[in-house]
C-alpha cells in the first residue's frame, strides 16, 4: 500500500460499500448470513421475567454468566436468587420503575454467582409487551471486565487509528476499503470517503501496485503476515512538487473474528522517505568512493599521454556519463608552439568515449585532430578560466556554445544531449586541457555531486598526464640523444654486407647504455663492436660514449681484438661504478677470417650457408671495469655468404624465461635465412622484443661476400 501517483481512476458508478447486497432479489451477498464473533466475545446473557419478578427463560450464556442452569433458575424469583439481600430495595425499585414505566435501566451491578461470590455485570433491563398485552422484563448482561477491556481495546484502536502517523486502511476479503485513517488521506491526497467501496486498484492506479495487491491476496489465503517486506518509490498526489519522490513502507496482516472468519487485510504503510533517500545517498556516496579508487588503479597505468587519456575518458562512461572526451591544449603536447591568451583556443583531441552509438560522437572532434575554438566556446572559456562549467539543462544555446560548429550542435541535439560538464585538467599551476561530459539516454541531470565527482578524477588523471607528458618529452630527448652517439654505416665495407638496429626501452625512459659500431680498417679490414654499459640513465650514456671513442681509437692502432679489450678495461676500471660487456670482430676478407674476443657478453651467433645457426663458444672473458683479468682472441674462418650476428642482452633476456631458452629461440629464428639482412633484423626484433620489456637493445648483423662483388 502507497500514495497513489496520482487521481483514482474515474469511479464510474459507485461500488457497493460494506454490507450492503450486491445479489438480486433473495439473494445474500456473500452466501448465507455469519455470525458476529463480538457477541460471542462478550457473552451476553439473557433473562426473562414475568410481572411478578419470577425467571421465565434462562439462555446457556446466563448458565456461564450466574453458574446456575436453566432448571436451578427458571421460576425462581430473581431478586432473591441473584441479588444479595443489601441489594434487594433497590432492585425492587427499580424493577418496579421499568415495569410501570417502561424505561429502561442500565448500569454495572454485583451479582450474587451461585459460587457465592458477587460479581459486577454490565446489565441492561427493558419491558416487553407481549400479544396478549403482557408485561416482561428482559436483562441482558455480561461481564462487567470483560466489557471494559473490550472497551479500552476500542479507545486504544480508535485513537491509534486516527492519530497515528502511520497510514492505516482494512479492506474487505474482495480488497475492497472499508476504513482508512486521516494519515493514509493525507498519504494518497484522497479523502476516506472517496476510498469506501473502492478496490485497491481502483485507488493505486500505477503498475507498481500490482505487487502490493498481489502481497494482499497471499496474506488473505495464507495467514502469513508480511511486514516491512515491500517498498515503493513514487509520488504522492498530494505533492504539488512534482519531483518531490516518496517511498513507503507497507506491512500486511489477515484480520479474523474470534471464530477465525477472515474479514479481510489490514495495510499499514509507513513514510520511509528519510530512511530511502539517506539510504541512496549512502549508496550514492560508496559508489563514488569506489568510481575514485577504480580511478586511481586504472588511470595512469602507462607513461603514455593518448593511454591515460584513453584511460579517464573509459572510467567514466557509463559510470558518470553517456559520452566523454578529452582534449589537451596543442601547446601543451607541442612545445614549440606557444600558448595564446586571447583568441581561439587550439585543442587537440585525445580520447572519445560513448556508452553506446550515438550521433554525439559525430559532433566531437575524433581522437589526433587539431581544432581551434573561439572566444565564445565552452572549452575556451574553461581552459581560460580554470572553472569547471556545469550546465545541468542544456538548451539551444548551450548546445551551439559546447559544439565546435552549427552541424555539430544539430548532431548533439538530435543525439538528445541534455546536460554536459566541462572539467578542467590541472596540474602544478598548468591549465592541460579539460575533460567534456554528456548525458543523453540517461534521463538524469548533472548534478554539484557529479561535478565533483567527475572533477576528482580530472585532478588525478591531470597529474598523470602530465607525468606522461614530461616522460615523453624526456624519452624522446634521450632517443635523439642516444642515436646521435650511434654510428652512420660507411658507405663502402669491402667484403661485407651490415644490417643494424638499435631500440630504446618502452617501458622506461632513461637512456641505455647499449651500442655497436663498425669501423673500416687498414687492409680492407673491418672491425665490428657491440656492448653494453650496466646500468641506465645519463651517466651510463657517458660511459657509453668514451668506451665507443676510446674503441674507435684503439682500433686505428690495428691492436688485435684482445688488445683492445685490455686497454678498454683499463678505462673503465677508471669510471667509477661502471662496468661493461663487450664483444671486438674483426674481420680480413683477404684471408676469410675473424678474430674475436669476448669481455663477458653473450655469444655471437654464426649462420653459415647452407647449415644450421650455431652459437660460438667463445672464451667469455670478465667484463670491462673489473680490472686484471686477461682476454684471448679466437680466430676462426668464415666462408661467403656466411652472417654473424652480434646482440646485446635486451634482445633475448627476459624476467620470464630462461636465457638458454631464449638462446634457443634465436638460433631457431636463425634458421630460416632471409633475402635481405634487413629482413632478418626485423623479424628477430618482432619475435623477441616486447613493448614492455625493460631494456634497451643494439643488434648488428654482418654477411660476407667475395671483394669483387664489393668493388
Amino acid at each position: 500500500m502507497s500514495a497513489a501517483e496520482g487521481p483514482p481512476a474515474g469511479p464510474g458508478e459507485p461500488a457497493a460499500g460494506p454490507g450492503e447486497p450486491t445479489g438480486g432479489p433473495g439473494e445474500l451477498p456473500g452466501g448465507p448470513p455469519q455470525p458476529s464473533g463480538l457477541l460471542d466475545l462478550l457473552g451476553v446473557a439473557a433473562v426473562l421475567l414475568d410481572a411478578e419478578g419470577r425467571i421465565v427463560l434462562w439462555s446457556p450464556q446466563a448458565e456461564d454468566l450466574y453458574g446456575y442452569t436453566a432448571a436451578e433458575a427458571l421460576g425462581q424469583y430473581a431478586g432473591t436468587l441473584l441479588v444479595g439481600e443489601e441489594h434487594w430495595d433497590l432492585v425492587l425499585a427499580t424493577f418496579a420503575e421499568v415495569m410501570e414505566t417502561g424505561k429502561s435501566w442500565g448500569g454495572t451491578f454485583p451479582v450474587r454467582h451461585k459460587d457465592g461470590t458477587a460479581r459486577p455485570v454490565e446489565l441492561r433491563s427493558m419491558r416487553l409487551l407481549d400479544d396478549r398485552g403482557d408485561f416482561y422484563a428482559l436483562g441482558l448482561a455480561t461481564d462487567a471486565s470483560t466489557l471494559r477491556g473490550v472497551e479500552r481495546d476500542v479507545a486504544l484502536s480508535t485513537r491509534l487509528i486516527s492519530q497515528s502517523p502511520i497510514g492505516l486502511a482494512m479492506l474487505d476479503t474482495e480488497l475492497r476499503y472499508v476504513a482508512v485513517n486521516p494519515a493514509l488521506e493525507r498519504m494518497h491526497g484522497i479523502p476516506a470517503k472517496d476510498h469506501l467501496g473502492r478496490h485497491y486498484r481502483e485507488i493505486m492506479t500505477a503498475a507498481k501496485f500490482e505487487v502490493p495487491e498481489a502481497a494482499m491476496r497471499q496474506v488473505l489465503e495464507t495467514g502469513v503476515p508480511m511486514v516491512d517486506q515491500s517498498t515503493i518509490v513514487g509520488r504522492s498526489p498530494a505533492d504539488l512538487d512534482q519531483n518531490h519522490i516518496h517511498a513507503w513502507s507497507i506491512s500486511l496482516y489477515r484480520l479474523e473474528d474470534p471464530q477465525g472468519r477472515v474479514l479481510g487485510v489490514a495495510d499499514l504503510v509507513v513514510d520511509v522517505t528519510d530512511r530511502y533517500q539517506a539510504a541512496m545517498e549512502a549508496a550514492e556516496a560508496r559508489q563514488r568512493l569506489a568510481l575514485i579508487a577504480d580511478g586511481s588503479a586504472r588511470i595512469g597505468t602507462t607513461l603514455e599521454v593518448d593511454q591515460t587519456a584513453h584511460e579517464l575518458a573509459e572510467v567514466t562512461v557509463p559510470e558518470i556519463a553517456d559520452v566523454a572526451t578529452v582534449d589537451l591544449l596543442d601547446s601543451v603536447l607541442n612545445e614549440h608552439r606557444p600558448a595564446s591568451s586571447s583568441g581561439p583556443a587550439v585543442f587537440r583531441a585525445l580520447a572519445v568515449e560513448a556508452a553506446y552509438p550515438t550521433e554525439a560522437v559525430e559532433a566531437v572532434d575524433p581522437p589526433g585532430q587539431i581544432a581551434a575554438f573561439d572566444a565564445g566556446r565552452l572549452a575556451t572559456e574553461c581552459v581560460r578560466t580554470g572553472r569547471p562549467i556545469l550546465i545541468s539543462h542544456a538548451g539551444d544555446e548551450d548546445l551551439a556554445r559546447m559544439a565546435r560548429d552549427e552541424r555539430a550542435a544539430t548532431l548533439l541535439a538530435r543525439a538528445g544531449v541534455h546536460s554536459h560538464m566541462l572539467v578542467p585538467l590541472t596540474a602544478r599551476g598548468q591549465i592541460l586541457g579539460f575533460l567534456g561530459l554528456s548525458r543523453a539516454r540517461n534521463p538524469l541531470p548533472f548534478t554539484e555531486d557529479d561535478l565533483a565527482l567527475a572533477a576528482e578524477l580530472a585532478s588525478r588523471a591531470a597529474v598523470c598526464i602530465d607525468n606522461a607528458r614530461s616522460h615523453q618529452s624526456v624519452r624522446n630527448a634521450a632517443v635523439t640523444l642516444q642515436r646521435s652517439l650511434l654510428p652512420d654505416h660507411p658507405p663502402h665495407l669491402p667484403g661485407l654486407q651490415i644490417a643494424s638496429r638499435y631500440r630504446p626501452a618502452q617501458a622506461t625512459y632513461e637512456i641505455g647504455g647499449d651500442w655497436y659500431d663498425v669501423l673500416p680498417l687498414d687492409g680492407d679490414k673491418t672491425a665490428l663492436v657491440v656492448g653494453d654499459v650496466m646500468g641506465s640513465g645519463i651517466d651510463a650514456a657517458a660511459a657509453m660514449g668514451r668506451l665507443r671513442t676510446a674503441t674507435r681509437a684503439f682500433a686505428d692502432l690495428d691492436l688485435a681484438p684482445d688488445q683492445v679489450l685490455h686497454h678498454l678495461d683499463k678505462i673503465t676500471s677508471r669510471l667509477e661504478h661502471y662496468i661493461a660487456t663487450c664483444l671486438y670482430v674483426t674481420y680480413d676478407p683477404r684471408r676469410a677470417e675473424c678474430h674475436i674476443a669476448n669481455a663477458g657478453h653473450l655469444p655471437p651467433a654464426l649462420v653459415r650457408s647452407g647449415k644450421h645457426p650455431e652459437l660460438l663458444q667463445l672464451p667469455t672473458g670478465t667484463p670491462l671495469g673489473v680490472g686484471g683479468a686477461p682476454f684471448e682472441t679466437t680466430t676462426f674462418g668464415i666462408g661467403p655468404g656466411d652472417q654473424l650476428v652480434l646482440y646485446t642482452d635486451g634482445l633475448v633476456e627476459t624476467r620470464h624465461h630462461p636465457i638458454d631458452e631464449r638462446l634457443e629461440t634465436l638460433r631457431r629464428l636463425l634458421d630460416t635465412p632471409d633475402s635481405t639482412l634487413e629482413a632478418t633484423c626485423d623479424r628477430l626484433l618482432r619475435e623477441l622484443r616486447r613493448p614492455e620489456d625493460p631494456d634497451d637493445v643494439a643488434l648488428l648483423i654482418a654477411r660476407t661476400q667475395p671483394l669483387a662483388s664489393c668493388a
